[in-house]
């Protein structure tokens, strides 16, 4: 007997409709020049554009949005090490609630003076010694706050799929989708959707090579474990892919490939140059691997998801002024 997917596409549809009016609905850009670099018709989901300038505002809107009025009144606890707080922080401010978020001590301060600029409480820990998920959870269970992990929840799942849900409806079929691969909801959600639609479609992750956990762990059939990557990007400095994000992601996607820092300065480098739009670090590798080569077997139509752009102008001259 099969079991159910903890993910649907109907419930991407879903998180889409509660979306609407809420999540910018981004743009798709086209460059002549990349697609002569990659050998294909390329179109780049700009979720470096979304609303706290990535895909995590999608499903932690989803998620928070479908807490009921007592547990909104309590408040809200994640933890993240960036993104993911600000998109917390921004929708509990929108739906009348409150948020406590636990971040990386060396968290870009960008991206923590935008999560406190929505209105969250910071409490940090060091990446190299603590365990965020274990401080998250004692702090929820001691204020009485709603958790809202940044992967490991369905409702977030199903958020991040509309990025790739909107793609497809917007460019038509697609022979390829890579996405950058962190704790693995964007890609579980983007598979989802898009294989829901197209089952001829391939679906390949891209991570940094100091933090290849899930490429690792689909070639093992279970989570691996890996030392805290050291990577630029630093959005996707995961130790293990997500229990839920994994059970998903080994069904449906197709393969992972891995870029360098290298690789990802020089993506970040054309993005802004010839695209003319801002891409950090790990919003830049899915881009990263088309330009370099890394991707096998390219074929005519490719989507790449462009998944933030959350960096400030002193840390995007110091990797890709050079």
């Amino acid at each position: 007997m099969t079991s159910t997917p903890p993910v649907t596409l109907d419930d991407v549809r879903d998180a889409a409709a509660r979306l609407k009016g809420a999540a910018h609905r981004t743009p798709v850009l086209r460059s002549r020049t990349l697609d002569a670099r990659v050998g294909a018709e390329v179109f780049l989901k700009c979720e470096n554009l979304q609303r706290i300038g990535a895909f995590k505002f999608r499903g932690a809107y989803n998620a928070v949005s479908r807490l009921s009025p007592e547990q909104l009144a309590k408040g809200i606890a994640s933890f993240s090490s960036g993104n993911h707080a600000q998109a917390v922080a921004l929708a509990a401010r929108e739906l009348g609630s409150s948020a406590v978020i636990v971040m990386p001590e060396d968290t870009p301060l960008s991206k923590r003076a935008a999560a406190e600029g929505y209105g969250a409480e910071i409490v940090t820990y060091d990446r190299y010694t603590g365990d965020r998920e274990a401080i998250g959870k004692a702090l929820a269970a001691e204020r009485g706050l709603a958790l809202i992990p940044p992967y490991e929840h369905p409702h977030v799942i199903a958020g991040q799929g509309t990025a790739a849900l909107e793609l497809m409806e917007e460019v038509g079929e697609l022979d390829l989708l890579l996405v950058p691969v962190g704790g693995g909801g964007l890609i579980a959600g983007s598979a989802t959707a898009v294989k829901g639609l197209s089952g001829d479609i391939r679906v390949v992750g891209v991570e940094p090579e100091q933090g290849d956990d899930t490429k690792r762990s689909l070639a093992a059939g279970h989570r691996v474990t890996i030392p805290v990557p050291r990577t630029i990007a630093d959005g996707q400095a995961a130790e293990i892919p997500g229990e839920l994000t994994f059970s998903v992601n080994r069904r449906l996607v197709d393969g992972i490939a891995l870029v360098s820092d290298d690789d990802i300065r020089a993506a970040m480098q054309f993005a802004f140059e010839r695209l003319k739009t801002v891409v950090e670090p790990s919003g830049a590798t899915a881009l990263a691997a088309a330009l370099s080569g890394r991707v096998d077997r390219v074929p005519p139509r490719v989507g790449i998801i462009l998944s933030g752009g959350n960096i400030d102008a002193r840390r995007f001259a110091e990797l890709c002024g050079g």
